[in-house]
C-alpha cells in the first residue's frame, strides 16, 4: 500500500492518496499565517489501517517545513497531536 499526502489548496484540504486513489482528507480554513483544521475524514475502506494517522502526520510534517502554525479544532487532529507531542510546537491559540 503506497500513500501520498498532498495539499489541495483549491478545496482547502490535505488529501491522502492510497495506491493513487483518494482515501481521505483533512479540511482547513486558511488564515493569515496559520490554518484552522476543522474536519478529518477517511474512507471506510481504509479505516483502522493507520491511514488517518498517516494523513495527519504527513500534513503536519509539510506544515512544519513551511513554518505554518495550526489551530486543531478537528477532534481527530487534536487527539493525534496529544498522542504525538513532538507536533505541539505547531499549535497556536489564535482563532
Amino acid at each position: 500500500m503506497s500513500t501520498l499526502v498532498e495539499d489541495n489548496p483549491a478545496k482547502h484540504r490535505f488529501e491522502i492518496l492510497v495506491d493513487d486513489g483518494l482515501a481521505g482528507f483533512t479540511a482547513y480554513l486558511p488564515r493569515d499565517g496559520y490554518l484552522i483544521f476543522t474536519h478529518t475524514e477517511v474512507d471506510e475502506r481504509y479505516q483502522n489501517m493507520g491511514v488517518g494517522a498517516a494523513l495527519v502526520r504527513g500534513t503536519l510534517d509539510q506544515l512544519r517545513e513551511r513554518g505554518t502554525k495550526i489551530v486543531p479544532q478537528c477532534p481527530f487532529v487534536a487527539a493525534f497531536i496529544k498522542r504525538h507531542p513532538e507536533y505541539a510546537d505547531l499549535v497556536t491559540d489564535r482563532t
